[in-house]
């Protein structure tokens, strides 16, 4: 059970573009903010319950599964 309310996490998005994704996620949890970061980017590692980061590749697809933190 996760600690953040609303959807935490969203599998069926592997595969999906990273702009459909954020817009999505955005959509399904209105208290958090989609962020599309390219794969090896450094991103601060704190837990927040009103942040999703949007994993994507060089052809912005969605390689791993946006989750809450």
């Amino acid at each position: 059970m996760s600690i953040c309310q609303g959807k935490s996490s969203w599998p069926e998005l592997v595969g999906a573009s990273g702009e459909d994704a954020a817009a999505t996620i955005e959509r399904e949890n209105t208290l958090v903010d989609a962020i599309i970061v390219k794969e090896g980017t450094s991103v601060i590692d704190n837990f927040s319950c009103e942040r999703v980061w949007v994993w994507v590749n060089c052809d912005n697809v969605v390689v791993s599964i946006p989750k809450i933190g």
